[in-house]
């Protein structure tokens, strides 16, 4: 199991429309991944799911990946959050 620690940056949060290209990266690997933040947890290729969490500007969240590709989830997942939130 992988996993990484991310600040959300984007000062409007994990709104809709970069949850929405989450779970399209998300749903692109075969391994399970859930988006930890708070005291909520979420399955990241849902997309009510990972909006329900609502993640705010500032708060740290944890991704944590599982299973076959893991490792290119992870890195994968890191590049997207580094570039859009």
């Amino acid at each position: 199991m992988k996993e990484f620690q991310y600040t959300i940056r984007d000062k409007m949060g994990l709104h809709a429309q970069p949850a929405g290209f989450l779970v399209k990266t998300a749903m692109s690997f075969p391994c399970k991944i859930t988006i930890a933040g708070g005291s909520k947890k979420a399955d990241a290729k849902k997309i009510l799911a990972v909006v329900g969490l609502g993640i705010k500007c500032g708060q740290e969240i944890l991704v944590t990946a599982g299973g076959e590709q893991e490792e290119e989830a992870i890195k994968t997942l890191k590049e997207f959050f580094d570039k859009n939130l």
